[in-house]
C-alpha cells in the first residue's frame, strides 16, 4: 500500500523542490513550511510593519496584538499554565544560554550538571562553559545499548551535589524517546531543576512540560514547520522566578537612570531588544497548522514511514544504524564508507539528507565513529521519497564498493 502523504501539497518549498527532480529527507536539520506560515510572515511585512509593546499607532498595535496571540498559541501547544511562562529567544540555542546565564549566581565550587551523552552541542557547551566558570563538575550519564540513558547508572550519579540536569527528549542522532519521566524523578529527589531539549520532541506529537515536571523546555520554531529565527524557552513559574537577566536594553526595562535601572518581570524582562516579530506571528500560523491536523493520523504516517525506512535501511548488507530509532529519523553507517562520501552522492542524485556528527561529536568520540548518514522525515513526507531514497543508496553504495 502506498504511503501518501495528504498534506504535502501545503509545503510549497517541498513541491518546488519536487519540481527539480530532488527529494528532501532533513527535517531534522530544518523543516519545510505550510503555506500559512509563508502567507502569515507576508501578511505581517506587506500589511505594515511596527514594533511591538511600544507605540499607539495602529501598525503597532496590531502587531502587538498578533505578536502576544502566538504567545498565547505556544501556550496552548505545550498546555502552559499561563503565556507568561514563554520566553521568546531567537532560537533554542539562546534558550539554553538563557538559563544557563540566567541560573549562575546560583552554583557554587563543587556543583554539578549532569547531562546525556548524546546531547547536542547546544545542550552541552553552556553547561560545559557554566562549569568551567564557576568549577563545577559537568557529569555525563552513559547510555544502554538501546541508545537511551542508563538507569541504574544514572540513579547513581545524579546525587546530593547534582544542581541541574539537563537532557534531550529526543535523540537527533539515535532517534531514541528518553526516559525523561525516570530523568526527572531522579534529579528533583535530589532537589536539582531539570532542563529538557524539545527541539526534536517536540515535532511528533503533543507534549506536556508541566505534567513532564521539567522547570524548563526549550524548542527552535524552525524544526516545528515554522520560521528561522525563532526559539522558545518554557518555565514554571517558580523556576523563572529564580533566573536573572542576562541581555540588557530596550523592550524589557521598566526605567532607566544613568546609574540604576528596574526591569520587566518575565516575559518581557527577557526579550531585550527588538524581537523577531514577523517570525514569531508566523510561529503562531504554524501552530493553527498543525492544531488543524488529526493528530492521530499524523502519528500513524510519521510511524508507516518511519517502519519503511528501517526494513530498507536494515534489507541492505553492510549497513549499521545507530541504536534502536523509534521516531522519525534513523541514523546509519555502511562498512568502509565514509558517510561524507555517501551523503554527498546521495546529494547529487537528488537526495537531501544529513551527514556528519549532527552537532552531537562527544557522541560519536564515545562509539568511535567519525559520524554518519542521517534521514529524517515530516508529515509531507511519502512512499515515494524513501522509494527514491533507497534507488539512490543502492547505486551509491555499488559505486562505492
Amino acid at each position: 500500500m502506498p504511503l501518501i502523504s495528504p498534506w504535502r501539497g501545503d509545503f510549497p518549498g517541498i513541491l518546488a523542490l519536487q519540481r527539480e527532480g530532488q527529494i528532501y529527507l532533513d527535517s531534522a536539520a530544518t523543516a519545510q513550511k505550510p503555506q500559512v506560515m509563508l502567507d502569515a510572515l507576508l501578511g505581517y511585512y506587506a500589511g505594515g510593519a511596527a514594533n511591538v509593546h511600544r507605540a499607539r499607532h495602529l501598525a503597532a498595535e496590531r502587531a502587538t496584538v498578533a505578536f502576544e496571540a502566538s504567545r498565547a498559541a505556544v501556550a496552548r501547544w505545550l498546555n502552559a499554565q499561563s503565556p507568561a511562562q514563554i520566553l521568546f529567544t531567537s532560537n533554542a540555542t539562546e534558550a539554553f544560554n538563557l538559563v544557563a546565564y540566567g541560573l549562575e549566581h546560583e552554583f557554587q565550587a563543587g556543583d554539578e550538571i549532569a547531562i546525556s551523552a548524546l546531547e547536542h552541542h547546544a545542550n552541552l557547551l553552556p553547561w560545559q562553559q557554566l562549569c568551567q566558570r564557576r568549577g563545577l563538575r559537568l557529569v555525563v550519564l552513559p547510555l544502554d545499548e538501546q541508545g537511551k540513558v542508563d538507569l541504574p547508572a544514572a540513579a547513581t550519579l545524579i546525587g546530593p551535589r547534582t544542581r541541574l540536569l539537563a537532557v534531550s527528549q529526543l535523540s537527533n542522532v539515535l532517534g531514541t524517546w528518553q526516559p525523561l519521566t525516570e530523568l526527572i524523578a531522579l534529579a528533583r529527589a535530589q532537589g536539582a531543576l531539570t532542563l529538557v531539549d524539545g527541539a526534536q520532541g517536540i515535532v511528533h506529537g503533543r507534549h506536556d512540560p508541566t505534567a513532564l515536571g521539567c522547570d524548563f523546555y526549550v524548542f527552535s520554531g524552525h524544526k516545528l514547520y515554522g520560521p528561522d529565527g525563532v526559539g522558545v524557552l518554557h518555565a514554571r513559574s517558580e523556576a523563572l522566578a529564580r533566573l536573572r537577566h542576562w541581555q540588557f536594553g530596550g523592550e524589557m526595562v521598566r526605567v532607566a537612570h544613568y546609574h540604576s535601572a528596574e526591569f520587566h518581570p518575565a516575559p518581557l524582562g527577557f526579550e531585550a531588544g527588538t524581537p523577531a516579530i514577523g517570525p514569531v506571528i508566523a510561529l503562531g500560523a504554524s501552530l493553527a497548522y498543525l492544531e488543524s491536523l488529526d493528530p492521530a493520523a499524523c502519528l500513524a504516517h510519521e510511524q508507516a514511514l518511519h517502519a519503511h525506512l528501517l526494513t530498507g535501511l536494515r534489507a541492505r548488507d553492510g549497513v549499521r544504524l545507530l541504536g534502536a530509532p523509534e521516531a522519525a529519523l534513523a541514523s546509519f553507517v555502511v562498512d568502509d564508507v565514509h558517510p561524507a562520501d555517501l551523503a554527498q552522492l546521495l546529494g547529487d542524485q537528488g537526495v537531501a539528507v544529513r551527514g556528519g556528527s549532527h552537532c552531537a561529536m562527544p557522541l560519536y568520540e564515545r562509539i568511535g565513529l567519525p559520524g554518519s548518514v542521517r534521514v529524517s522525515l515530516a508529515l509531507y513526507n511519502d512512499g515515494g521519497d524513501l522509494a527514491q531514497f533507497f534507488q539512490a543508496l543502492d547505486q551509491a553504495l555499488e559505486l562505492l564498493r
